[in-house]
C-alpha cells in the first residue's frame, strides 16, 4: 500500500507532466497563424506565447480551475487514484494526437480521462453532469463562436481598409498581429492552464492536504501549473503547428490578427464565466472562420473534417484509457 501523501505527490507530478504536455501539444493555439502568416519566426514566436501562457492565470483568475476540480467528479468520488488514472488517461490520448499531428484537446482529453476513471470507480453517480453537459455543450459552441467572431472581424476589417494597397495592410497588421497572438496566449494560459491547477487542488483536498470545505488555488499551485504549460508551450508541437498554420487554409497578418482575436475573445469570456472550453476548437473555428471570407473553397475542408473528428473521439478515447488504466493501478495495487 502506497503512503497517501506519496501518492499525492506523484499524482501531482502526472498533473504537472500533464501541463507541460498541454502546453506541448497545444502550442499551435498560441503560434499557428502568426507563424503561418510568417510575421514571427517559430522560435520568437514560441517564447513570446510561453510568456503569456505563464502569466494568462494571473490575470483572468481561476474560476475554470473551480469548476474543473468540481465540477466533473463528485467530491467523494475525487479521490487521489481516480484522478491519477484520468491524468494518464489524457497524458496517453495526447501524445497519440500529437504524434498523428490532430490538434484534438488537451481540455477534453484531461475532461474525458476523469469521466472514465470515476465511471469505474463509481457508475454515473460518481459524475457531476452538469458540469459534464455545459462541457460537451460548448464543444460544439465555443468553434462556432470562433468562426462567427473571426469571420465578423475580418468582414470589418477588409471594409474599412478597402482602399489601402496590400502591402500597406499586410505591413500594418503584421505589427497588430503580434499583439493579438500576446493576447491568445494570455487566454490560452488563462484557460488551459487553470484545469491543471482544478486539478491539483483536487488531489491536495483528496489528501487531506488542504481543506474539503473550501476550493481556493494556492498560490504555489497557480505557479507550478503556469510554469509547466509555459515550459511546454516553448518546446512546442511543431506536427500539429503544421497543421493548423498551413494545411487548413493560407492566411494573411490581417486574417491571422482577425482569427487570434476572435479566438482570444471567446477564451476571455469563458474564462471569466468559468466555463472550460477548448483553445484548440476556438482558435480552428477562427482560422476557418477568416478562411471562409475569401471564398468557402479557400477552407480545406477534408482537413478541417479530420479535426472534427479528432474533437469528436477526444472525450471517449481518453475516458476508454482512463479507464483501463484504472484496473491496472487496481491490480497493482
Amino acid at each position: 500500500m502506497i503512503p497517501t501523501e506519496i501518492a499525492v505527490y506523484s499524482a501531482i507530478s502526472a498533473a504537472l507532466f500533464f501541463d507541460f504536455v498541454n502546453g506541448f501539444h497545444d502550442s499551435a493555439n498560441s503560434i499557428a497563424t502568426v507563424v503561418g502568416t510568417r510575421v514571427l519566426r517559430p522560435l520568437y514566436a514560441v517564447v513570446i506565447a510561453a510568456v503569456a501562457n505563464f502569466a494568462g492565470p494571473f490575470i483572468f483568475g481561476t474560476a475554470v480551475a473551480a469548476t474543473v476540480g468540481k465540477g466533473i467528479i463528485q467530491p467523494s468520488f475525487s479521490t487521489v487514484d481516480v484522478i491519477f488514472a484520468g491524468l494518464i488517461g489524457a497524458i496517453i490520448w495526447d501524445l497519440i494526437t500529437w504524434y498523428f499531428g490532430l490538434p484534438s484537446s488537451s481540455s477534453h482529453a484531461l475532461i474525458g480521462g476523469l469521466i472514465g476513471s470515476a465511471l469505474l470507480a463509481g457508475g454515473t453517480s460518481a459524475l457531476v453532469f452538469s458540469g459534464i453537459e455545459k462541457t460537451l455543450t460548448f464543444i460544439v459552441v465555443s468553434p462556432t463562436l470562433g468562426f462567427v467572431c473571426a469571420f465578423g472581424i475580418a468582414i470589418l476589417v477588409m471594409y474599412f481598409f478597402r482602399n489601402y494597397t496590400s502591402s500597406h495592410v499586410n505591413k500594418i497588421f503584421g505589427r497588430l498581429q503580434i499583439c493579438s497572438s500576446v493576447f491568445f496566449s494570455l487566454t490560452h494560459g488563462a484557460n488551459d492552464g487553470q484545469k491543471t491547477m482544478g486539478v491539483i487542488t483536487a488531489l491536495l483536498i483528496a489528501g487531506g492536504i488542504l481543506d474539503s470545505h473550501s476550493f481556493i488555488v494556492p498560490i504555489e499551485v497557480i505557479l507550478g501549473a503556469a510554469f509547466a504549460i509555459a515550459l511546454g508551450t516553448f518546446f512546442g508541437g511543431w506536427r500539429i503547428v503544421k497543421t493548423m498554420a498551413f494545411r487548413l487554409t493560407s492566411l494573411r497578418p490581417f486574417q491571422g490578427f482577425c482569427a487570434e482575436t476572435g479566438g482570444g475573445v471567446i477564451l476571455t469570456s469563458m474564462a471569466w464565466l468559468g466555463i472550460p472550453v477548448s483553445t484548440t476548437h476556438a482558435i480552428a473555428g477562427g482560422i476557418m472562420g477568416v478562411g471562409a471570407t475569401k471564398r468557402l473553397s479557400a477552407v480545406r475542408w477534408g482537413v478541417g473534417k479530420r479535426i472534427v473528428y479528432a474533437w469528436i473521439i477526444t472525450i471517449p478515447a481518453s475516458a476508454a484509457v482512463a479507464a483501463f488504466v484504472s484496473i491496472v493501478i487496481k491490480l497493482l495495487t
